[in-house]
């Protein structure tokens, strides 16, 4: 960061200022003046940061609603988890850095998805009867949580971090392809028109704070 530095009025100076009511040799760090653009630019610059963080959470939430009701987004993020997963599997051992960037993006898309289905489906199954089918997806959540544990506590370049990768990817596809067949086309086929949407409502809306 960036420092200012000035010399100190003296105390009678600085006396004489408080008592006309006049500001100390100092300028004020929040004040837009002769030392305030150092501040004034940071301000700005956690605005615009807070914008985009915003416009990005506004973009891809809407490529979530665009894919339709619920349980169609929600076949989208397996199918873009799953992407991502081949793409980790297409490294070697030298490309440390892209396993890392690609362990995060995999990271992001199964904890954003996660809870979409903790808060909103699963308790959704629940009060449709499928109480069962709901505790034993939201328990096979939680080895998804102790694979990436692993993961990332592994070396990128370990020889066998694409083995734990590979059977990693086959209990998500396994999980994914159980909600897809049988949990989703059951609670859906429970509901009405107006109750799908008011989930899938729900269920952007939750999503769009994890985006």
């Amino acid at each position: 960061m960036a420092t200012r530095s000035g010399n100190r009025g003296s105390n009678s100076t600085s006396s004489t200022n408080r008592k006309s009511g006049g500001s100390s040799s100092g300028v004020s760090a929040f004040k837009w003046g002769e030392s305030g653009p150092i501040i004034g630019a940071a301000l700005a610059g956690a605005a615009i940061g807070i914008a985009a963080n915003f416009g990005r959470k506004f973009v891809t939430q809407a490529m979530s609603a665009a894919a339709g009701d619920w349980d169609e987004v929600l076949a989208t993020e397996h199918d873009m988890t799953l992407a991502i997963f081949d793409k980790l599997l297409a490294t070697d051992q030298t490309q440390t850095f892209k396993r890392t960037m690609l362990l995060k993006q995999l990271t992001h898309a199964l904890d954003k998805h996660a809870h979409e289905e903790e808060m909103v489906i699963y308790p959704a199954l629940r009060a449709a009867g499928q109480k069962v089918e709901a505790d034993e997806l939201n328990g096979e959540h939680g080895y998804v949580k102790t694979f990436l544990f692993e993961l990332d506590r592994m070396e990128r370049d370990d020889p066998f971090f694409l083995e734990k990768v590979r059977e990693f990817r086959g209990l998500v596809a396994q999980h994914a392809k159980m909600e897809e067949e049988e949990v989703y086309p059951a609670l859906k086929s429970s509901l009405d028109e107006e109750q799908n949407a008011n989930l899938t409502a729900m269920m952007n809306r939750d999503g769009f704070w994890q985006a």
